[in-house]
């Protein structure tokens, strides 16, 4: 059985590094662009981190969880990724390169076992993800998600 594809998007931010690194790994931006859930991490390799917030009856819940595999202030970003109650893990690997008057933020999603039911949604979830964060860093406001 072959593994699905990796997902692999390409944006460059008009924001030094350590300004769109602090967009990825801030509580505050998180709530913003999950509108509200709270990301819970802690930041070195082998931590835990989550994205909670309320579920259908309002109780908290973890709609994505994981541990940090790669972390490299303000380059590299890397962790296991399992959304909701799915215990199929994939990894999300968040690179940050410094161009001239941008950072090239390369976000890659991958290791995906081929029943994982969650690889459509990231497919659609990322871009979205990543166009919220660039546009709160280069504006200071969002969209709403859908």
């Amino acid at each position: 059985m072959a593994d699905q594809a990796p997902l692999k998007y390409v944006f460059y931010f008009a924001a030094p590094p350590d300004k769109v690194w602090e967009g990825f790994v801030s509580s505050e931006s998180n709530r913003i662009i999950f509108s509200g859930a709270d990301f819970q991490a802690d930041l070195k390799p082998g931590g835990e981190i989550a994205w909670v917030g309320p579920g259908p009856d309002g109780k908290p819940m973890s709609y994505v969880r994981g541990k940090i595999l790669r972390l490299e202030p303000p380059r590299v970003f890397q962790y296991t990724f399992a959304m909701g109650q799915n215990e199929k893990a994939s990894r999300a690997t968040i690179e940050l390169v410094p161009e001239t008057e941008a950072t090239k933020v390369t976000v890659t999603h991958d290791q995906w076992d081929e029943d994982d039911t969650t690889y459509n949604s990231c497919a659609d979830g990322w871009p979205r993800i990543l166009s919220r964060l660039k546009t709160l860093l280069e504006t200071g406001k969002t969209f709403k998600p859908h």
